[in-house]
């Protein structure tokens, strides 16, 4: 297999390996990748019969993001090249010499940001001989993107539970969202209490599932666990009082 035919895996397996560990969540190996071909694309110039890119690159990266190539910087740098040269193969571009990828440290950038300059440079005239620059192209900056925020975690779904009231030998299993209990025999729990109101207190489930009673401005008020309350949550095994009546309050399902 030709070296330049996984390149690009080459490139992305960076991110998984040692380059991830280089930069954290700063700037991304593979992010420079794509900003340097975007650049390369961006910089074309068209003859007669040949589409010519940029040979020359340089990355601008912050003191806090060029510290972490520390050890990695080199190979890194023939990674990016290696890839250049495969995106200009893959799209037709005409190359004056290998693609060259340097880094460069420059104290106006912050940490994750970085900038690109592109330059097409003529070969060598004679052997041995320096290369001539022959098109200096401006200097692209770029920030790395942001990782997206955590959204938080749906909380599971509370089981609807029902009321349940034993007094005075009767057996009351009672629906949510609210049951009045009272004196009345037009309430959902109706108990022989003279001291009771008629409509004297009630019970309520929230969205969570969760039950409270509620005193309904009754004459004599209600107890739980043996404490005078104007509202309280209940849990199952609480002893509620209502004029002289006390249940235990129990939950069905």
């Amino acid at each position: 297999m030709s070296v330049f035919r996984s390149l690009e895996a080459r490139i992305e397996g960076l991110v998984e390996g040692v380059f991830s560990r280089a930069f954290s969540s700063e700037v991304q190996p593979v992010e420079l990748a794509r900003k340097l071909a975007k650049e390369m694309d961006s910089h074309k110039t068209t003859s007669v019969s040949n589409v010519y890119v940029p040979n020359e690159y340089t990355v601008h990266l912050s003191p806090q993001d060029r510290e972490k190539l520390e050890g990695y910087e080199r190979s890194l740098e023939q990674e990016l090249a290696g890839y250049l040269l495969e995106h200009a193969r893959k799209r037709g571009y005409d190359l004056l010499t290998r693609p060259e990828v340097h880094f460069n440290t420059d104290d106006r950038l912050r940490l994750g940001e970085f900038g690109i300059q592109t330059r097409l440079v003529k070969g060598p005239t004679q052997p041995g001989g320096p290369a001539e620059p022959a098109e200096e192209g401006r200097t692209m900056v770029y920030t790395s993107p942001a990782p997206p925020p955590k959204q938080p975690e749906p909380e599971p779904p509370r089981t609807k539970s029902r009321a349940v009231v034993e007094a005075h030998g009767r057996h009351y299993v009672l629906d949510g969202p609210s049951a009045v209990i009272g004196r009345s025999n037009d309430v959902e729990c109706s108990l022989p209490d003279p001291n009771i109101s008629r409509r004297h207190a009630e019970l309520r489930q929230d969205a969570a599932g969760e039950w409270e009673i509620v005193d309904l401005n009754s004459t004599n008020g209600i107890k739980v666990n043996g404490r005078r309350v104007t509202s309280a949550r209940l849990r199952r095994g609480d002893q509620v009082t209502v004029g002289t009546t006390t249940f235990r309050f129990d939950l069905e399902g």
